[in-house]
């Protein structure tokens, strides 16, 4: 996956905004919460939320690692999107929209459009 695959499926869920974060990263985001943040500068590397169960696995790998700051709260840091299928990807991406979303409250979601 690269920059643009990335960013056309990030802004592809309903109620998502994307912005500039840090003067590099560029955040996409459900009711002002990120779910996935990825680097503007070379090298190519994105983070994003994951479950708990999924994390031990992915950070086992050489390229994923625990996502600086955020690692408490289950992010990972894929330094080569190649290491996993599109499939995959195309999941994790999924399922980080839908951990945030999870935890926005019910006025938030209204406010976004989403109830």
């Amino acid at each position: 996956m690269h920059y643009e695959a990335l960013r056309s499926l990030c802004l592809y869920f309903p109620a998502v905004t994307e912005d500039i974060k840090w003067e590099h990263d560029l955040c996409f985001s459900i009711a002002g919460k990120m779910f996935c943040v990825a680097r503007l500068e070379a090298p190519f590397t994105f983070s994003l939320k994951v479950t708990e169960e999924e994390f031990e696995e992915l950070i086992s790998s050489p390229a994923i690692k625990p996502a600086p700051y955020l690692a408490r709260y289950k992010w990972v840091l894929i330094e080569d999107a190649n290491v996993l299928d599109l499939t995959r990807l195309t999941h994790l991406v999924r399922q980080s929209y839908e951990l945030i979303k999870g935890k926005l409250a019910k006025k938030d979601l209204k406010a976004a459009g989403l109830l």
